[in-house]
């Protein structure tokens, strides 16, 4: 059996951002002790009434898999308990696909010959009102990295002319300063996106070669400043395909953790992110098939059982109808990956390749059908004014 190391302790009980903890969960370790596991391991850790960061990597383990079925009917268990039948969707807004970064796996690579575009206010307020007359009402702004085309006061004077019209309104964009974010804020916006990518810093360096992104703390770092600032909603996420999704999803899972101690008025959902084809991109060195997703929704479930959820249309109709009663409380419907992607004619390039392309009136009727209850908007515009003032 091979002899495991426990991590290393940190001596502050608050420490001053994540990376401090993950750095006691280094890549060599987390590997180890996540194929080292036991099925006799995760058979107690099921019994157990509390979970911790070791009940998450022997549930991510492959000793795991054979009691896949039990983590799944636990997890749909868990996820009625905290969130009944509500599945709540929302759509994103592409306003720019142009990027100083030069990703290998993204579409917006700076060194990828693409037709670039950024939308002017009024075109991006045309989109968003498409989505609203379909029956939106939480939005996320999305664009690529490159503040010179859309610099943080596009943001915070859109979400300004926006936020009567929406019940939330989130971005994920690049990495802002802790005042940066209080200025969206008081611009109407209340969540923050902002994926990791992956948690392993040499394979972060590897796939980052270039620009602004290459700073792997900063990145890191984004959302708890976003936290401090006072942002409403907090979602992360490791791109799943960079590397070994057991670890990822157990760093994630620490993440999210940490956030949850930390920053406890914060709302906190993990994503799902696959990666798929774009422009330029590489094929993911890491392939993750559907069983994966399952056993990392599960087991992250599991441990966090108030987080929501979040898989997008990156996934296949079949596979988004068929898990969705695992753990899933949001999703989003009918989504572009390109500026201008809802209303205008445009061959601007997509960010990845969408695989659900079924309409938000389609995905309805089929959460129906599932049995649960579509939500279209569950924060109330009176509060964020509130929150505003």
């Amino acid at each position: 059996m091979i002899q495991q190391q426990a991590p290393r302790q940190n001596n502050n009980p608050r420490a001053q951002d994540f990376s401090e903890q993950l750095s006691s969960w280094p890549p060599e370790l987390v590997d180890r002790r996540l194929y080292g596991v036991d099925t006799g391991e995760v058979r107690r850790e099921l019994k157990k009434p509390s979970r911790s960061p070791e009940t998450l990597l022997r549930l991510l383990s492959p000793a795991a898999e054979p009691y896949l079925e039990t983590m799944a009917q636990e997890a749909a268990l868990l996820t009625r308990q905290r969130f009944g039948h509500a599945m709540q969707f929302y759509a994103p807004l592409y306003v720019s696909n142009y990027c100083r970064n030069a990703c290998r796996y993204c579409g917006f690579n700076c060194n990828t010959h693409v037709f670039r575009s950024s939308l002017s206010q009024q075109e991006a307020l045309q989109e968003a009102d498409y989505l609203a007359k379909q029956g939106f009402r939480h939005l996320l702004l999305v664009s690529g990295e490159d503040p010179e085309h859309v610099p943080v006061e596009y943001f915070a004077q859109l979400a300004t002319k926006l936020r009567s019209r929406f019940a939330s309104i989130s971005v994920e964009i690049y990495p802002l300063r802790q005042h940066e974010y209080a200025r969206l804020i008081s611009a109407g916006v209340d969540g923050l996106t902002l994926y990791q990518e992956t948690y392993d810093p040499d394979v972060y360096l590897v796939m980052h070669p270039a620009g602004p992104k290459k700073d792997f703390h900063n990145r890191l770092a984004a959302v708890e400043k976003g936290a401090r600032a006072g942002m409403h909603r907090l979602g992360i996420g490791a791109l799943l395909g960079l590397r070994d999704w057991r670890a990822e999803a157990f760093w994630t899972g620490l993440h999210a953790l940490y956030l949850q101690r930390q920053y406890w008025r914060c709302r906190l959902s993990i994503s799902f992110p696959r990666m798929r084809k774009a422009p330029g991109s590489i094929d993911p060195p890491c392939p993750v098939d559907d069983k994966a997703i399952v056993q990392m929704l599960c087991a992250l479930r599991i441990v966090l059982p108030d987080a929501d959820m979040v898989l997008s249309t990156r996934e296949s109709p079949q596979f988004r109808d068929n898990i969705l009663p695992l753990g899933v409380t949001r999703i989003s419907a009918a989504s572009r990956t390109n500026p201008g992607g809802y209303t205008f004619q445009e061959d601007t390039s997509g960010q990845f390749e969408v695989q659900d392309t079924r309409s938000l009136q389609h995905m309805i009727r089929t959460v129906y059908q599932k049995g649960f209850e579509p939500v279209l908007k569950d924060w109330d515009q009176a509060l964020q004014t509130q929150q505003l003032q």
